[in-house]
């Protein structure tokens, strides 16, 4: 398997847990979005095991964020 095999499976991978386990529970609203505007509220009250929350349900999108951001910058080399 090459490199950009990898990464696409990788890349398959978050975005299936960014759409499963970074939005659970869906309703009434999806977590992790609740957990952000928690956060840019200024995080009142917020305690350790909602700060390790929300790194958990954001986990798959912070890695579905920056494989996106590794697979624009090689196909920016590649052009070139």
């Amino acid at each position: 398997m090459d490199q950009t095999q990898k990464i696409n499976s990788w890349l398959r991978m978050a975005v299936i847990g960014s759409l499963t386990l970074g939005l659970a529970p869906f309703f009434p609203e999806p977590h992790i979005w609740g957990k952000l505007l928690w956060i840019m509220g200024g995080a009142v009250g917020m305690k350790a095991w909602d700060w390790f929350d929300f790194i958990f349900h954001g986990a798959p999108w912070f890695m579905l964020i920056g494989l996106l951001i590794y697979k624009l910058i090689n196909l920016k080399s590649m052009k070139k």
